[in-house]
């Protein structure tokens, strides 16, 4: 096990270049098996998360190997539907490969899987959307196996905007007889990234970033060679810090419009935001008033991976934020970390009471989940004095050289062996 040793204080200046969308590298990683022909995908960050669903993809038969920050995968001779439960387990995004698996063996096999432990994150929304098409499934001692002769065209109406259910029946629709047309669909932009990669295969999929999307099925797909989008929740978690620990940053490889919400309140915050391009420029000279509302919602809404780093930067901003957490019951794990600290957070279910303070003061720390160990990190990187933050196999699931690029803008951090 791994822990970071992080001295506070310090004002951040530099750049940062943005990794490819973990969000959108999983998607296009599971839908690699669509196709018997070569898929590059380029700019794959090193992170535990994507290292996993590579491993799944071995094992199912793929061959793949990394070229410099390129990740090939060659699906000719995948054999298996049968995703290793060892590997679910540790990966809440292993749930892609259904639709992408059912497409190719008309049979697929998976354990519920796992992740970060935020909430239930039910995945019924992802079945009921595979029934329209056509799926049989059977639901029994842990597994879920799905069984489709045929997937045939359908209207979806999703109960909720989920990312994954949307992304699922996309890939389960995309070589299925007919035309899926999902409604209520998720907007973010790793769906039109996840589009644009099948498109580019010779899929025929329509609307996405908007609330419809269609999908016309095709015959066969062939291989690609592409580059996904950046990673807006990296490049927003150094805006953030920067916000809160004072400094300038600029930030490339994603756009405004995909962290609009998150800008809108840093300018309510103080900071001074300059756009351009995929280019954003962000000033602050760490003294910060309060937001009175931020409410996690569906994409183009504040989004759910930066309310906890977002939360972290409110503990010492002036004056009380209401936060309110409307996707995953159990996202404020992090809170009584931060308590440790001199934060002063009330927590009543998903919503949190954040009365900022003076300062925070160094503290030893335990990261519980993704989201919530890079919001430890923020907070470390303003307290006064020394922090400790422990457990780092959950930060390294989405965030590549997370340590170098707080150095290159001037933290004082480092990781060592514990």
């Amino acid at each position: 096990m791994d822990k970071y040793i992080i001295d506070g204080g310090e004002k951040l200046y530099g750049e940062v270049v943005a990794q490819s969308a973990k969000n959108t590298v999983l998607p296009l990683l599971a839908a690699s098996v669509l196709t018997d022909e070569q898929v590059k995908i380029r700019g794959v960050p090193t992170i535990a998360d994507v290292e996993n669903m590579m491993r799944i993809l071995t094992e199912v038969g793929c061959k793949i190997r990394r070229q410099k920050d390129c990740a090939i995968i060659d699906s000719a001779n995948a054999v298996s539907h049968e995703i290793p439960p060892r590997l679910t387990k540790e990966l809440r995004s292993s749930v892609f490969m259904l639709g992408s698996v059912l497409t190719r063996f008309h049979r697929a096999k998976i354990s519920y899987p796992g992740g970060c432990d935020i909430g239930l994150r039910p995945i019924d929304l992802h079945l009921s959307g595979l029934k329209r098409l056509g799926v049989e499934i059977i639901e029994e001692g842990g597994y879920i196996e799905c069984k489709a002769d045929k997937l045939t065209g359908a209207e979806i109406l999703l109960d909720f905007p989920s990312v994954g259910a949307t992304e699922n029946i996309i890939l389960a629709a995309v070589k299925a007889q007919g035309i899926t047309v999902i409604r209520n669909a998720a907007k973010e932009p790793e769906i039109a990234d996840l589009q644009n990669f099948l498109n580019a295969m010779g899929a025929k999929v329509y609307g996405a970033g908007g609330g419809t999307i269609v999908v016309e099925g095709v015959r066969r797909l062939h291989g690609v060679d592409y580059t996904p989008i950046g990673d807006r929740i990296e490049i927003g978690t150094y805006l953030i810090a920067t916000a809160s620990c004072g400094g300038e940053i600029e930030t490339s490889g994603v756009p405004a419009e995909n962290i609009a919400a998150l800008l809108h309140k840093l300018r309510e915050n103080g900071c001074k935001i300059y756009t351009k391009n995929d280019k954003i420029i962000l000033r602050s000279n760490g003294v910060l008033k309060s937001v009175d509302l931020v409410e996690t919602m569906p994409f183009p809404g504040f989004p759910t991976d930066m309310q906890a780093q977002y939360s972290a930067l409110c503990t010492t901003a002036r004056g009380t934020t209401l936060v309110v957490e409307n996707l995953f019951e159990t996202r404020y794990k992090y809170a009584g970390e931060l308590k440790r600290m001199g934060a002063d957070v009330t927590v009543r279910g998903r919503t949190a009471v954040i009365r900022g303070v003076e300062k925070l003061h160094g503290a030893r720390l335990t990261a519980g989940d993704l989201r919530g160990g890079a919001a430890l990190v923020v907070a470390a990187l303003k307290a006064e004095g020394r922090s400790e933050v422990i457990d780092l196999s959950h930060i390294d699931r989405g965030y590549a050289d997370f340590e170098y690029k707080l150095k290159k803008l001037g933290a004082k951090i480092r990781r060592v062996r514990i």
